[in-house]
């Protein structure tokens, strides 16, 4: 079985992603728009477009029927949500199931199973995967005072739905207990429509560590080793690298050998990540499973050669892994910076509008993922990411040292961006060593940017000299490899990103 048409239940730099991964595989793209997205990247790539709706997205993307129903429509066999919107959705993969369309994802009653992080930690907890000591049970507000004053603070008091740090609350002191409490039941209850809570010993100086996996349905399971994601700002990772700097093979090993068995003990099927804190100590304890493709896969996929979206593909079709985990390999190191349209001076608050410059970086281990051009709108209506910047190295030296070179690259005028954080995370002593932790931006950062969006003179040419030097760095690696060029040959997982394919449909 093979889809030789897929409709793309998202829109920004996941839905390019995916498109050219179909593109590459022979298969046709359906793209659906709302009413702000209808000159979008990711509408121009497609084969055929259609419109679904106003911008909210509850008008729009989030309504599953009408993507289903331009599905059938447009005869597409097969859907990938991408992240976000749709990505998570049990009742919408159960949809798909029953209208004989393909969802490109874990089955439905999966996705609820580990989207519901009370249940994904009694399950886990079967299933002899380590989780942070804490509650296995929804809690009342006295059950959850009553379990702290017990245990005692520090503790984090936690939305059973949902992710991306939202609905979460750190107690230090018992006096916090009752507004953390409140404050964590409002946010999920806005956030997730379902206010439940649980609580979780907070584990100190954490590493915010997580495991690839991919299953098939055909009883296989592998993982792809880890990826950092320690660099957080609210909860939310602003950069990510791969594989974890503070992680020995020994402890790969273990955590890979959990989410297999995390993603077995609930007969996964695709590309899901099993998330982990790791202490000072060492020890790990599993957080959540994502049952979708993460934003920061293209890390992995630097380090392993392994495309992911592909696999994902392949998989839904039925088809079987075709790699075994013997047969993966790590090669050399990855850091994404995830670029957003945001003002870091001012606290990081959104900053939508028309982009009138956009200038992305290139050159050897360069991957930039982005659903923005020049002349593009980046909408206050959805997430104000504007691109991926990946850089790939040899080790975590040149990997650094190539992102501060394509950060120096990289210019967007019109809007501001976090690129300037950025910058200055990749000079941090702390960061340079590796040994941080999830406290890394409030801890050395005051939880902001300290520079300006224009560095000054002094600024502006150490940033110059450091490209030039990056410059010579991969100019004298090139020769010395001779015709390996590319720095890596021909197994270089980034030869296969540059393909642009082209618009041949039309907007309906």
């Amino acid at each position: 079985m093979s889809f030789k048409k897929i409709l793309i239940a998202n829109r920004g730099e996941i839905a390019v992603r995916v498109t050219r991964a179909c593109h590459e595989m022979g298969i046709e793209v359906v793209a659906v728009y709302s009413d702000v997205d209808r000159d979008a990247l990711h509408v121009r790539y497609a084969d055929e477009a259609y419109h679904v709706g106003p911008p909210p997205a509850a008008e729009s993307y989030l309504i599953g029927e009408r993507i289903l129903e331009v599905a059938k429509k447009s005869g597409a066999e097969a859907i990938h949500p991408g992240y976000g919107f749709l990505a998570e959705n049990g009742d919408f993969a159960d949809l798909c199931d029953r209208e004989g369309v393909t969802f490109i994802g874990p089955a439905g009653e999966v996705m609820r199973q580990m989207g519901d992080k009370v249940t994904a930690r009694q399950t886990m907890e079967k299933a002899g995967v380590p989780i942070v000591p804490g509650t296995t049970e929804r809690m009342t507000d006295d059950e959850v005072e009553a379990w702290i004053k017990d245990v005692g603070p520090p503790v984090m008091v936690k939305a059973s739905a949902g992710g991306g740090g939202k609905g979460m609350r750190l107690v230090r002191e018992e006096k916090e207990i009752r507004q953390a409490v409140a404050r964590a039941r409002s946010e999920a209850l806005a956030s997730f429509a379902d206010d439940s809570l649980y609580v979780e010993k907070f584990i100190e100086e954490p590493r915010h560590i997580e495991i690839q996996v991919l299953a098939d349905g055909h009883g296989h399971a592998i993982h792809l080793a880890e990826r950092e994601c320690s660099i957080q700002r609210r909860h939310q990772k602003v950069i990510e690298e791969a594989p974890g700097n503070a992680i020995t093979e020994e402890t790969r090993e273990r955590m890979g050998a959990a989410a297999v068995a995390a993603a077995k003990a609930v007969g996964y099927r695709g590309a899901g990540t099993c998330e982990f804190l790791m202490g000072a100590d060492g020890n790990f304890y599993f957080l959540e499973m994502n049952t979708r493709v993460q934003v920061e896969h293209a890390i992995t996929e630097a380090i392993t050669g392994v495309d992911i979206v592909k696999a994902m593909i392949r998989v839904a079709a039925g088809e079987e892994l075709g790699i075994a985990q013997e047969d993966v390999r790590i090669s050399g190191h990855a850091i994404e910076a995830r670029i957003y349209a945001e003002d870091p001076e001012k606290g990081f608050l959104p900053s939508p509008g028309h982009v009138a410059v956009y200038r992305p970086a290139g050159g050897i281990g360069v991957r930039v993922d982005s659903g923005v051009y020049q002349g593009a709108t980046v909408t206050p209506h959805y997430d104000p990411m504007v691109a991926k910047l990946v850089t790939w190295g040899a080790d975590r030296p040149e990997a650094i040292d190539r992102m501060r070179r394509a950060l120096g690259e990289f210019v967007v005028k019109g809007i501001k961006t976090s690129i300037p954080f950025h910058r200055v995370v990749m000079d941090h002593p702390v960061f340079l060593k590796g040994h941080y932790d999830t406290g890394f931006v409030d801890d050395h950062m005051d939880g902001g940017m300290p520079e300006s969006e224009e560095p000054g003179d002094e600024r502006r040419v150490a940033m110059m000299m450091a490209a030039i030097a990056a410059f010579r760095r991969d100019k004298a690696r090139a020769e010395k490899a001779g015709s390996a060029a590319t720095g890596r040959g021909d197994t270089a997982p980034w030869k296969s990103f540059g393909r642009r394919s082209q618009m041949r449909g039309m907007l309906r």
